[in-house]
């Protein structure tokens, strides 16, 4: 069984390569020259520029990509998983759904899936890392898909940002959802809701603001402590090791996995965001019935 997903994991390369997970990168656009997520820049440098007060653009995966990739595995037959970047975040996963739609005609002992996490960043990588270590325990097609999507449809995803203005400008809040984003003192908390960012709450004070966060978990993920806590950051690995403490002391989780925000997701979040990632407390293995 192949397994695909794209840049908006925010999983690091190596993590592609040694599970052999197709990764389709995104496109970044910084200083009139035009990068692969992942592969061909690093989101430090990505960081460093914007703290200058550049500007960066991202793209999609383009429908070229999807076909000749798509197609190869397609010629062999077999079964095959893209686990998406949220279609309400990015054009990437209604162009890979169009595409297959027109490969299945051609290929039709190809099986497909296309997975709409509505997830992002650590959230979407951790519902990746699910699907891998289902693949590696052998869980048959179907089954796999399924449990998948549960586990997608249960990531949480809480966050803040340094400043709200890259979300607007990038159309990924309104404008209007911005607007505390410059008060003084002022720090947004921040959720994803069916695929889509959505303004939480506002905190005074960045410490109040992280203390809020792990609040938000308490209440969202109840016992942490058979859970993985995803966290990735937006270059402040000083802020990650204050909010694991709170998390470990609030909540003993079983661990952490730890990641940057990539280039492309990056470019709309900003430098000094940081998000957290678990599954609810709703949450359950599915298991299929025949």
């Amino acid at each position: 069984m192949k397994l695909f997903t794209d840049s908006g994991s925010d999983l690091p390369k190596e993590f592609y390569e040694e599970h052999d997970v197709t990764l389709f990168p995104l496109r970044v656009h910084l200083n009139n020259k035009e990068y692969e997520d992942v592969i061909g820049i690093d989101p430090k440098e990505l960081y460093e520029e914007m703290r200058k007060g550049v500007t960066p653009k991202t793209s999609q995966v383009s429908p070229e990509v999807f076909l000749n990739t798509f197609e190869e595995y397609a010629k062999k037959g077999g079964e095959a998983i893209y686990i998406s970047f949220s279609s309400q975040l990015s054009g990437t996963y209604n162009t890979a759904v169009m595409i297959a739609e027109q490969l299945q005609e051609k290929y039709p002992d190809f099986k497909l899936k296309i997975i709409d996490t509505k997830c992002a960043s650590l959230g979407q990588g951790l519902v990746v890392k699910k699907a891998v270590e289902l693949r590696d325990a052998g869980v048959p097609f179907d089954e796999l898909v399924e449990k998948v999507e549960n586990y997608a449809k249960h990531m949480q995803h809480i966050f803040t940002v340094e400043n709200l203005d890259y979300l607007a400008r990038g159309g990924r809040i309104s404008k209007s959802s911005a607007f505390f984003g410059g008060l003084l003192s002022i720090k947004p908390i921040l959720h994803v809701e069916d695929g889509k960012l959505i303004p939480l709450e506002k905190i005074r004070g960045r410490k109040k603001a992280l203390a809020r966060m792990v609040d938000i978990m308490a209440e969202r993920g109840g016992d942490f402590s058979d859970k993985i806590v995803g966290i990735s950051h937006g270059d402040d690995l000083d802020t990650v090791e204050e909010v694991k403490k709170l998390i470990e002391d609030k909540l003993r989780p079983k661990g952490f996995d730890v990641t940057m925000v990539g280039a492309v997701i990056g470019s709309h979040s900003g430098p000094g965001t940081l998000a957290i990632f678990f599954t609810d407390k709703d949450y359950q293995e599915s298991s299929r019935r025949e």
